[in-house]
């Protein structure tokens, strides 16, 4: 396989009456739903639509605007008067426009600051995928440091946030752990709605797997019937998304609720 290739060998479409039981919220990667692990599109849809959520529920209730300063020998990083544990998931050199995955360690960082980079790691080595095995590799719009680390944090079996902190020479970027757990609540019905428009309309991703990888991260049961996708949200709204065919692709074409 040469390097970062975006296989566009996708899975053919079936569209047919389904209900999807969702027993607790579940990672898309732990069930058998069919992800091609050497497809930077269809990886990055899985984990943006959690971590679109994740983040802006960080930004407003632990970053909140506030100054904040890293430590790699005590291995956190703080903002305000608050400090939390972090890892190291990697950095973005201004130089060489590359990045450097924090496994690769060339600064002798302690091994506990890289648990993460190398979960992810093994993650690469185990799919046989380049992006997560390679040490540096130029920056472009897919791979750059706010996506990588937003794969990065949604593949661990953790809960983390990350957190650009740039500096002179570029940006070094921080998974942040210890957080209140309020930060990866499941959202309501409203919150799903208006994160997957901000995502399809900002974002290159596969509609299906963004929209389908948010409902189980958030313990929601759906049903397909058709093109159409229904999700039970608890407080008894129904969210319908219609989709149409686009090529070998599925894309959005509406989305309703009902109570």
């Amino acid at each position: 396989m040469g390097l970062f290739n975006r296989s566009k060998d996708k899975m053919k479409e079936k569209i047919v009456q389904e209900i999807v039981p969702i027993a607790g919220r579940v990672s898309i990667f732990d069930t058998d739903y069919p992800i091609d692990r050497n497809d930077w599109t269809q990886i990055y849809s899985a984990c943006v639509g959690p971590m679109v959520v994740i983040q802006k529920a960080f930004a407003e209730q632990v970053v909140k605007d506030r100054n904040w300063y890293f430590d790699f020998g005590k291995g956190t990083i703080s903002f305000g008067e608050d400090v939390y544990p972090m890892q190291f998931i990697g950095s973005e050199a201004d130089s060489s426009e590359s990045w450097m995955w924090g496994w690769h360690n060339i600064n002798g960082f302690d091994g506990k600051l890289l648990k993460l980079a190398n979960e992810v790691r093994e993650i690469g080595v185990k799919w046989d995928y380049d992006v997560l095995t390679t040490e540096c590799f130029g920056l472009d719009e897919d791979f750059n440091g706010h996506n990588l680390s937003m794969v990065a944090c949604a593949l661990s079996k953790e809960n983390y946030c990350y957190y650009r902190c740039p500096h002179d020479h570029g940006a070094v970027f921080a998974a942040v752990c210890g957080v209140p757990d309020s930060v990866f609540a499941p959202v309501t019905a409203h919150e799903f709605i208006a994160r997957t428009v901000e995502c399809i309309e900002q974002l290159p991703v596969d509609h299906r797997i963004l929209i389908e990888s948010l409902l189980m991260w958030n313990g929601t049961a759906y049903e397909w019937n058709g093109n159409v996708l229904t999700a039970h949200f608890p407080e008894e709204a129904h969210v319908q998304v219609k989709f149409e065919k686009a090529g070998d692709f599925l894309r959005v074409a509406g989305i309703t609720t009902k109570s």
